[in-house]
C-alpha cells in the first residue's frame, strides 16, 4: 500500500522499493503496481540479509551499511525521490538510510500507514481502547532469538508498563 503514496507524489517519476523477496513477488503489490505507477520507473531491490543482521542487532554494522550502499546504488543512479519500506523490520534501519540516501529522498515506512488503517478500524467499530483501559495493559512481546535483540530493538517501548519477553 505504500507504493500509492510514492508513486502518486514522485516528482521523478522514478520511486525506490526495498523489500522482502515475498513482498515483491505478492499479488498485491504487483495489482498496486499496475494501477498507481504505470507511468513511474520503479527500481525493486530484495534486501537479501538485512532481517538477519537486524534480528542480530547489527542495524549500525559495517556489513549492514555495506549491503545498503549496494541495494541503494541503483536507486540513487536512477534519482528517487521516494524509498519505501516493504518489511516490517525495515524501519530499524531508518537512521542509516537517511545517512546514505540524498536528502531529497522521502523514506515512507508501510508500517505506518498500516497502522492508521487499524486505528480507522478500531474507531470505526468502537474498539479503541480509552485512557483508563490503557493503564491496565501489558505487553508481551515474543520471539525465537535472544530476547536481549529484543529488548534493545524495543528500548524505547516504555518499561514503566509491565513488558515480558518471552522465547519460544
Amino acid at each position: 500500500p505504500a507504493l500509492k503514496p510514492a508513486a502518486l507524489f514522485s516528482k521523478n517519476k522514478a520511486i525506490g522499493i526495498l523489500a522482502t523477496k515475498g513482498t515483491l513477488s505478492s499479488a498485491l503489490f504487483a495489482k498496486t503496481s499496475s494501477i498507481y505507477a504505470r507511468e513511474i520507473q520503479i527500481i525493486e531491490v530484495v534486501g537479501t540479509g538485512l532481517v538477519e543482521l537486524i534480528e542480530a542487532g547489527k542495524i549500525d554494522s559495517p556489513e549492514t551499511y555495506r549491503l545498503l550502499k549496494i541495494y541503494l546504488k541503483p536507486m540513487i543512479d536512477a534519482r528517487i525521490d521516494y524509498l519505501v519500506l516493504g518489511c516490517s523490520h525495515y524501519p530499524y534501519l531508518m537512521a542509516v538510510l537517511k545517512e546514505l540516501l540524498p536528502p531529497e529522498v522521502t523514506v515512507i515506512d508501510s508500517g505506518v500507514a498500516a497502522a492508521r488503517q487499524i486505528k480507522a478500524i478500531l474507531t470505526k467499530n468502537n474498539l479503541f481502547a480509552t485512557t483508563a483501559e490503557t493503564t491496565r495493559v501489558k505487553h508481551l512481546l515474543y520471539t525465537n532469538a535472544d530476547t536481549k535483540v529484543l529488548k534493545d530493538l524495543t528500548r524505547d517501548v516504555d518499561h514503566a508498563k509491565t513488558v515480558s519477553y518471552l522465547d519460544f
